[in-house]
């Protein structure tokens, strides 16, 4: 179903959208949290901004975390996600699926018309663009957010991410982000191995993914409808464009450096990058790179180099390493083996980490406990971005500029169905650093 025109002010720019999403809230500013909670027991109201699959599948696992748990409200751009969403997740879970016409908004003020709505929690997943200003509206608003990583496509977002994180802890407020690497077993066990020193002092590390080629992806239609706008169709085409989806290396590999973020226990100081698109052609394809490689440079001087591509029918390959003074250590989605003076290797006990992400946020609003994750994944989101920077651009750049002068915004013109050129794949060397 083709949108109409957007009820927001039509020459509506990022920044403004921001301000005005987090000017929505602002009658509830005085009032704090939404509710106060019995510990364990009162029911929890769930509002859903983001209908595609990560919406229909974060939706189910908060759910199935923990009991007296409801959806009430949910939003979406399109009418089509909204309704396929609304009945997948109603035949999946049954009486906790309390939405009801009234209830079920689209459009690009969705996402207000949810946080009017008497819900205590909100699950943000819409595409990454957005995510700065609905979080700031939702934290405006008073609501608990669960947020989908990543969490902005450039430092203009991470930046508002930053703030808002900011103003929910002085609104007692939780932020989870979904992250859920932090929440594996064996990746906690490990982490708390290197922080004690079992392999030395990190002398440097790696970090690859590559395969997963997702060229066509089997979540979004490759075909334009001829009654689609440009907007339109970047937005059902949302991981192949930069500004929307900020690249592979900040859509999805934000986890497997998130991991070593975590791993060194700090994020970047500069960064030097390289990459391109090769097998990815056409414009359906967006403008997005299939290969990066980066040099991060961590405090005290140590290097860790990152590799990625997705690209199908190559070699799949997925890990990180960190080398010590004293030994080494190996991580993968299931994996821990440390080598060296003291060896060790994980056969103990797993969940799964995407339900306990949201069972500890539940726990945490019904329990009055801080739970705030929004700088961390911020920071590991802007660790993707610094990457992407320079890989696009061919020049070294580093944290402290990054984080506090770039002005790269990547928002359109214009928040409104209709004419929007796609912009050109990015020239190492032509494309400007801003």
């Amino acid at each position: 179903m083709r949108q109409k025109a957007s009820r927001v002010t039509p020459d509506l720019s990022r920044r403004d959208f921001i301000k005005t999403s987090a000017a929505f809230g602002a009658a509830t500013w005085a009032s704090g949290t939404s509710r106060i909670f019995a510990a364990g027991s009162d029911k929890i109201r769930l509002g859903l901004i983001g209908c595609g699959g990560r919406g229909t599948y974060d939706t189910t696992n908060c759910l199935n975390a923990a009991e007296n748990v409801e959806l009430v409200a949910m939003g979406d751009l399109f009418r089509d996600r909204l309704d396929r969403c609304r009945s997948q997740l109603t035949e999946k879970l049954g009486a906790k699926v309390r939405v009801t016409n009234q209830t079920c908004f689209e459009g690009w003020d969705a996402h207000k018309k949810v946080l009017a709505c008497d819900v205590d929690l909100v699950i943000l997943t819409e595409p990454p663009q957005f995510r700065p200003g609905h979080l700031r509206a939702a934290v405006e608003a008073g609501k608990h957010v669960f947020m989908e990583k990543p969490v902005a496509v450039d430092p203009v977002g991470v930046r508002s991410v930053i703030e808002s994180s900011q103003l929910a802890d002085q609104k007692n407020l939780t932020i989870v982000a979904g992250t859920q690497s932090r929440r594996m077993a064996h990746l906690i066990e490990g982490m708390k191995r290197i922080r004690n020193g079992d392999i030395g002092e990190i002398v440097s590390g790696q970090c690859v993914r590559i395969g997963g080629g997702m060229l066509t992806w089997s979540g979004q239609t490759k075909q334009r409808q001829p009654n689609w706008s440009d907007m339109e169709w970047q937005l059902r085409r949302w991981l192949f464009l930069t500004w929307l989806s900020g690249d592979f290396i900040v859509e999805m590999h934000i986890h497997n450096l998130d991991r070593m973020n975590w791993a060194m226990g700090a994020h970047p100081v500069q960064c030097i990058g390289m990459g391109g698109r090769q097998a990815r052609t056409g414009p359906e394809y967006g403008n997005i790179y299939d290969h990066i490689a980066v040099e991060y440079e961590y405090p005290g001087g140590v290097r860790i180099e990152y590799m990625g591509a997705q690209m199908d029918k190559v070699t799949y390959r997925q890990d990180n390493r960190v080398v010590g003074t004293k030994g080494r250590a190996y991580t993968d989605s299931g994996n821990l083996i440390l080598e060296g003076a003291k060896p060790f290797k994980y056969d103990g006990p797993s969940w799964s980490p995407v339900i306990k992400q949201h069972a500890d946020q539940i726990e945490a609003i019904r329990n009055g406990e801080h739970l705030n994750e929004g700088k961390r994944v911020a920071e590991s989101t802007m660790t993707c971005i610094m990457g992407r920077m320079s890989a696009y651009t061919g020049r070294a750049l580093k944290w402290d500029w990054a984080m506090n002068a770039s002005k790269l915004d990547l928002s359109p013109p214009k928040y409104e169905f209709g004419d929007l050129p796609m912009r050109p794949v990015a020239i190492p060397g032509q494309t400007p650093l801003i």
